[in-house]
């Protein structure tokens, strides 16, 4: 099972390990009672049950840690989803990789939405994409003449741009996992963590089909098709 996903031009999502699944969340919610697990159908139907009627706190009990490369300015979005457990690559010990994140297609300012973005065919994407990666070489070039010049890492990483990739290791519950794929799975959100949630979602809909199913059904209200693409 492929356990890693190519997201934007450089970046990716892996999973890391994964403790419980939908087994933990049953056994989670029938410690109330005692009871046990009859049959498969039953089973699902329970876990339907919880999310229709909002009871979460059985989700918990399922975990994923995933390891995700990701451009800055993506990462600052992911960090305020607070309910998770974040390390991420520091630049103060380590010189930052040439990975920057270019996108081949640019957006204008959406008419309707102050904070959005929306598809722009007459943008000269090429031209750009160019003067972006021009930049780019630049503040990489001042980066480094600061470092042989004897200037701390973490000072010389002041003339870096938000589109350099960051790493980080995400541990996040499931029902926690369900609120980020809800918010950023969702057309309203910014294309490129858009990207990153979808690959989450193929992650969690393998990794615990009955609660994706339920999910799907009971708790997403946005609108993407993509978010029921292929495995």
């Amino acid at each position: 099972m492929n356990n890693r996903f190519a997201v934007l031009d450089k970046g990716f999502v892996r999973l890391v390990g994964h403790m419980g699944g939908d087994e933990a969340v049953l056994d989670a919610a029938r410690v109330c009672t005692g009871s046990l697990s009859r049959d498969a159908g039953r089973d699902q139907r329970l876990i339907a049950y919880l999310l229709a009627h909002s009871h979460l706190t059985p989700f918990e009990h399922a975990v994923f840690k995933f390891h995700v490369s990701a451009p800055i300015f993506v990462a600052r979005q992911w960090f305020r989803h607070r309910f998770a457990a974040y390390n991420e690559i520091s630049q103060r010990y380590t010189e930052v990789k040439e990975e920057f994140y270019v996108p081949a297609l640019w957006r204008s300012q959406s008419a309707g939405n102050k904070q959005g973005s929306s598809a722009a065919a007459g943008l000269d994407h090429a031209a750009l994409s160019k003067k972006l990666s021009g930049q780019v070489r630049s503040s990489l070039v001042v980066y480094r003449q600061m470092l042989a010049a004897g200037v701390a890492r973490e000072m010389a990483r002041l003339v870096l741009p938000m589109n350099l990739y960051t790493q980080f290791y995400w541990t996040v519950n499931a029902r926690s996992l369900m609120n980020f794929i809800a918010l950023r799975a969702d057309e309203h959100a910014q294309w490129e963590i858009q990207q990153y949630a979808l690959a989450l979602a193929r992650v969690m809909r393998r990794r615990m089909p009955w609660t994706w199913t339920a999910f799907m059904a009971h708790v997403w209200k946005g609108t993407n098709p993509r978010l029921r693409g292929p495995k």
